[in-house]
């Protein structure tokens, strides 16, 4: 069986990406920092809006929104894995696949945005979603989309927690 990713010009897709072995490749800051950059560096060549995302250390989600005449993530995932792979230390830094969804309606995106912000407690690196420093969740607050208190001290969320 072949498998076949979803083609939505101009959509909006939930990915998580992973390391391979699941290492904590992420878990120092100037590699959060060359990640940082290699999303960049691909943004520039070939335009996508980062809508939310979260870097954990061994993976990340994010939802990215394309532009209108536009399905490629698939080249887009391909060159922020190797800008990464090029300038970091280590070899074998991904793993070869990555999970994606295509959003279907605001509800779905919303649901998907909170499983963003919400993953490190989820995962018991911090008691609040605020205290995570690698995520989108602050530009939300920043922007009042969020509460700074939302999902904090271990509090489930409606409908976060789903993957």
């Amino acid at each position: 069986m072949r498998y076949r990713r979803a083609f939505q010009p101009g959509g909006s897709f939930f990915f998580t990406v992973v390391t391979a072995h699941r290492r904590p490749v992420f878990s120092a800051a100037n590699a959060v920092d060359l990640l940082r950059d290699s999303f960049r560096a691909v943004r520039h060549q070939r335009p996508f809006a980062i809508d939310a995302i979260v870097i954990l250390p061994d993976h990340l989600h994010c939802i990215w929104t394309l532009p209108d005449s536009d399905a490629d993530f698939m080249t887009r995932w391909r060159l922020i894995k190797t800008w990464f792979s090029k300038r970091c230390d280590l070899e074998n830094v991904w793993q070869q696949r990555y999970w994606e969804h295509v959003l279907r309606d605001e509800s779905d995106f919303a649901n998907h945005v909170d499983y963003i912000h919400y993953n490190p407690v989820k995962h018991g690196l911090v008691s609040k979603v605020i205290d995570w420093p690698y995520s989108s969740f602050h530009r939300y607050v920043k922007q009042g989309w969020c509460a700074a208190d939302w999902g904090g001290d271990g509090v489930d969320v409606a409908g976060v927690g789903r993957e």
